[in-house]
């Protein structure tokens, strides 16, 4: 039985194409009221995931369940509770935008005194009450997201599926998106698959990268915060001694120098660290003005992971 909390769960997942593992054997959880960011680098497997999940692509092995219902053995069950918006938003351009959500309300199975009121619900939610006459092909791309979105939405689904809803747009539409991803978290829990790395610290819970068809991480954004930190320190000093002397307080090997006075400490206790080298900086007269933990970006924790042959282990990749 699943957890009252728990709306997706994927176990030993594997897809191949003949002797291709585009999908290697991952296992993980979405919880209610989370978004999930689901990262990974061109070719990774991020995108078969994403439409095994959907149900649009059948796992060579392995299984997913949606609150409890194996998407394999009951497919129509499970999909009721799911909502999917492909990379290419699947619209029709000839339509107008409330035609087009009556037609996913039918193909969702709301009842026909329900429609209105369900479209009303997307329409309002996704910023699209003032569109809803207009031809779908005459709306810029920020609002063919949002129709796209609205139709993912429109039959309550307890799991929102996003692969990157904000590609090609501007920054304010880019905004707007990520500001209803957080509102849809209320009542949904959302997988969002994109390449933009501060979308995932903007609107994401946890993280996770797929590479190789891998699971190698799998975070919380606390955790991903706590990476950023690192476990270094930047030095600045106006009248720098020799490296050694600097390694005689921070350890042979643990100095590089970064030439005009600045150096890098790599240290394990930073507070400690940084409290002997301002002491001893005082006393010698290095001239300090600057000495600071360093913090590391989001891509370069991305290219760090995915340029490694690093494996999630399996009771990480399912906390």
């Amino acid at each position: 039985m699943a957890s009252e909390n728990l709306l997706i769960q994927v176990d030993q997942l594997s897809r191949f194409y003949g002797p291709l593992r585009a999908v290697d054997d991952i296992s993980f959880e979405v919880k209610k009221g989370e978004v999930l960011g689901f990262l990974g680098p061109n070719g990774a497997g991020k995108s078969t995931t994403m439409q095994i999940l959907s149900g649009n692509l059948a796992p060579s092995a392995g299984r997913v369940l949606i609150n409890g219902i194996d998407l394999l053995d009951q497919p129509k069950q499970a999909k009721a509770l799911l909502g999917y918006l492909p990379d290419q938003p699947p619209l029709y351009r000839e339509l107008t935008v409330d035609e087009y959500l009556r037609y996913c309300a039918r193909l969702n199975r709301i009842p026909a005194a329900q429609r209105q009121s369900a479209l009303d619900v997307a329409k309002q939610r996704c910023g699209l009450a003032e569109v809803g006459g207009r031809l779908i092909g005459n709306l810029s791309k920020g609002y063919r997201q949002r129709v796209g979105i609205a139709q993912a939405i429109i039959h309550s689904p307890a799991v929102v599926i996003l692969d990157e809803p904000t590609v090609g747009l501007d920054p304010i539409q880019i905004r707007e998106i990520r500001e209803l991803i957080c509102e849809l978290r209320d009542e949904h829990s959302v997988i969002l698959s994109t390449h933009i790395l501060p979308e995932v610290q903007a609107v994401c819970d946890r993280v996770q990268i797929i590479n190789k068809g891998q699971l190698v991480m799998n975070d919380t954004i606390d955790g991903l915060q706590q990476r950023m930190r690192g476990e270094s320190l930047l030095l600045a000093l106006s009248q720098p001694p020799e490296v050694s002397a600097l390694e005689k307080i921070a350890g042979e090997g643990q100095v590089e120098s970064l030439g005009e006075g600045r150096f890098r400490i790599h240290a394990q206790a930073l507070e400690q660290q940084a409290e002997r080298l301002v002491t001893e900086a005082v006393a010698q007269g290095w001239g300090l003005y600057e000495i600071s933990p360093e913090r590391l970006t989001l891509e370069q924790i991305f290219v760090d992971i995915t340029t490694t042959e690093q494996v999630v282990p399996e009771e990480e990749a399912v906390a």
